[in-house]
């Protein structure tokens, strides 16, 4: 055998050799993917040997903890981190009903459920004022009703029938 081709067999060695022990871009994915279970709902894609990071976090540290697991992955020569983090939203501020508001609805349901449909009521600073019709008969459970609900104060202007 000559030297060239003693040489060129050496070569041609050295190159499969070094093919054959580069890491396969799928055996990198999952080795990556792997390492970011301990950050939920982000994967990994690599290929020629640079991962790319994609999903969402709710902050900025889990985004570079799972930039940081890629990088100490054997093999990985890059990280292109598309990590979302996604800004919670403030909770809604809770519904404030006015005090004279639901006075009034408690009344309404109350003389509703009674069958005083004459009553109308009326409320201003936790003041109840009635209004409309009413029967003689019925005159003191429609004011007890209105005291139960626990107003400042009646003021009956109800027409008696």
């Amino acid at each position: 055998m000559s030297y060239r081709s003693l040489l060129l067999a050496c070569l041609m060695f050295t190159g499969v050799c070094l093919f054959a022990c580069k890491p396969n871009d799928s055996k990198l994915q999952q080795a990556v993917n792997e390492k970011l279970t301990a950050t939920p709902g982000v994967s990994a894609t690599v290929q020629d040997g640079v991962a790319t990071l994609s999903g969402d976090v709710s902050d900025e540290t889990a985004k570079q903890t799972a930039e940081d697991a890629a990088k100490n992955v054997k093999g990985i020569k890059s990280v292109v981190n598309n990590i979302n983090v996604q800004v919670p939203l403030p909770p809604p501020p809770p519904v404030a009903m006015n005090p004279d508001d639901m006075l009034k609805k408690s009344l309404d349901s109350s003389f509703s459920a009674a069958g005083y449909s004459g009553v109308t009521v009326s409320v201003s600073n936790g003041e109840v004022t009635l209004e409309g019709t009413a029967k003689k008969s019925d005159l003191r459970k429609i004011m007890q009703t209105a005291q139960e609900a626990k107003p400042k104060k009646v003021k009956n202007n109800l027409k008696l029938q």
